[in-house]
């Protein structure tokens, strides 16, 4: 498919600076952008790099100038990039397939209208699917699970016991949602699982990534508040209430009986201790290891995390360590040679009290 960036700057809104009669073939980001394809430039710190790409032409910002090559100008490069991109590959279309002769459906569940669910699905007894929801192959819907309307779930997701998922929630492959918490209680030299007499209680609007888990409480909800949405890989444990409109991103791990406020943000590999707090608004860098409470708006960094401020001031000052090191050094050498001249004028004066008192 060849589209000429006049129809392209059609296509988005966009006004074409150069030619205009140059035509595209493809898109493709900066990086990777070939001979003939479209990308884009969404900050003026990459315009060298679009002179020396292959590209031949780019979408950019209003007021971002680059004479080696056209470009559409635009107000929000993404949106419009993104339409490019669905132009030259339009995304695939779910074919409808209803309730499946494959699919293993309770006769006590209650399915809405235009639902699909796929071969291999299994739907278990007084389950509740709300209308306009997709079930696809491998998913198990344990007993008492209440699906939302226009709910995706992806290959292989597991709902356990009395999970709800809130509309327009999207969980991908391999999620388990309800799983046993981990408690145990220690009698007679074992390990005895504790109760796990709650549920899962996913609000509406949320994502939920690959492989992700999150367990059911021990005797109330675990409760993953509306828009929040949840990477790949990330564990939330038994008891946690996680606020709205979170950002969990991968290999997070939260322990038991957590809460967060809204629209905090936990980035990858963060890690949580059990029982403390997250106010809103609050930022936890990469690999933040978090034991205590976390006040509103503010961002930690560092194993164990501390204020912001108060981190980089440590690091700072342990970049300079070696350089201290060499500086101390030098001065305990100094000390020394300093001390070697201070000695023999004692020695003399203490060999002529000697003398004195023979």
């Amino acid at each position: 498919m060849s589209t000429s960036l006049a129809d392209l700057a059609e296509l988005v809104g966009g006004r074409v600076c150069g030619d205009a009669s140059l035509s595209a073939t493809g898109a493709a980001t900066l990086a990777v952008a070939e001979a003939g394809q479209i990308t884009l430039v969404d900050h003026e710190d990459r315009a060298a790099q679009l002179a020396k790409s292959a590209a031949v032409a780019a979408i950019v910002p209003v007021g971002l100038l680059c004479e080696a090559k056209a470009t559409i100008e635009v107000d929000d490069v993404h949106a419009a990039f993104s339409q490019v991109v669905i132009h030259f590959r339009p995304q695939r279309k779910q074919r409808r397939v209803g309730i499946c002769p494959g699919a293993q459906v309770s006769p006590t569940a209650q399915i809405g209208a235009d639902v699909d669910i796929h071969p291999g699905a299994r739907i278990g007894d007084e389950v509740t699917i709300g209308p306009g929801s997709t079930v696809h192959s491998g998913v198990q819907i344990l007993p008492g699970c209440v699906i939302g309307a226009q709910v995706t779930l992806f290959p292989n997701v597991v709902l356990y016991e009395d999970t709800h998922i809130g509309a327009r929630s999207i969980v991908h492959a391999g999620a388990v949602v309800g799983a046993y918490g981990f408690g145990y209680q220690q009698e007679d030299g074992r390990h005895v699982l504790s109760h796990q007499l709650g549920n899962v209680e996913i609000g509406d609007d949320v994502e939920i990534g690959a492989c992700a888990t999150i367990d059911r409480g021990t005797y109330g909800p675990t409760i993953i508040g509306e828009g929040t949405k949840i990477d790949n890989l990330v564990q939330i444990a038994h008891n946690c209430r996680l606020g709205k409109h979170n950002l969990i991103c991968s290999q997070v791990g939260i322990a038991g009986s957590t809460t967060t406020g809204d629209y905090v943000v936990m980035a990858g590999q963060v890690g949580v201790r059990d029982h403390v707090h997250i106010g809103t608004g609050a930022v936890l860098a990469s690999k933040a290891g978090i034991a205590n409470n976390v006040g509103e708006g503010e961002t930690m960094l560092g194993q164990p995390a501390t204020a912001l401020r108060r981190q980089k001031l440590q690091m700072a000052s342990i970049a300079k360590l070696p350089e201290m090191r060499r500086q101390f050094r030098a001065m305990q050498r100094q000390f020394a040679e300093f001390t070697e001249q201070l000695q023999p004028p004692q020695e003399a004066q203490e060999e002529g009290h000697n003398d004195q008192a023979a």
